[in-house]
């Protein structure tokens, strides 16, 4: 019998048992999570540098595409909506940081999708997964970059906007997928010594 990638267990389903409520639930933390993760700032002009790429990321490996993705939709609505969610609990929709909320989103599915395809089990593919996902957040978050620079009448040439918006987070995302890189395939080794 083959399962479908939405069946396909991560390492969370793993621990818990697989229903409607635990569903519900374990969204509802991504979502605090995320939250949370938004709030450790250090400011910078014009995209500040928070928690929230290695929230996303995490979140869908340990979720999976539908839940992850709908974990991340969930927090961008909430804060889009006017809820203090954003970083330094801010909210609303129209901010040079768009493009990377919709990128979150964007990469919390692809992500989500390779953790179901077992991108979650070995240390190179855990950090290849996050390499992407954190490329996928750069592209929509660049590019929104450019064009809100632009309408405010700044420099938005390639060059500008990397260095506001890309070259600066590098080092930080870097570190993150080598700390995800260790920890999700320790976590498998767990569950199959547990097993045992």
């Amino acid at each position: 019998m083959t399962l479908s990638i939405a069946q396909r267990p991560t390492i969370v389903d793993r621990f818990i048992p697989k229903s409607i409520a635990i569903d519900i639930a374990l969204i509802a933390a991504g979502v605090v999570l995320m939250a949370a993760s938004a709030q450790w700032v250090i400011p910078m002009y014009p995209v500040p540098m928070t928690g929230q790429t290695f929230a996303v990321l995490f979140i869908a490996m340990a979720l999976g595409f539908e839940r992850g993705s709908i974990s991340v939709l969930a927090y961008v609505a909430l804060g889009a909506a006017g809820l203090p969610v954003f970083n330094a609990g801010t909210s609303g929709f129209w901010s040079p940081t768009l493009g990377y909320k919709i990128g979150f989103i964007a990469a919390a599915a692809l992500v989500g999708f390779l953790a179901q395809r077992e991108w979650d089990k070995s240390i190179l593919k855990v950090a290849g997964a996050f390499a992407i996902g954190s490329a996928v957040i750069y592209v929509f978050g660049a590019t929104w970059l450019a064009i809100f620079i632009g309408l405010a009448g700044g420099d938005n040439s390639l060059m500008a906007v990397l260095n506001a918006g890309v070259l600066p987070f590098l080092i930080g995302d870097a570190a993150k997928a080598v700390a995800a890189a260790a920890l999700l395939p320790a976590a498998w080794a767990g569950v199959k010594a547990l097993k045992k």
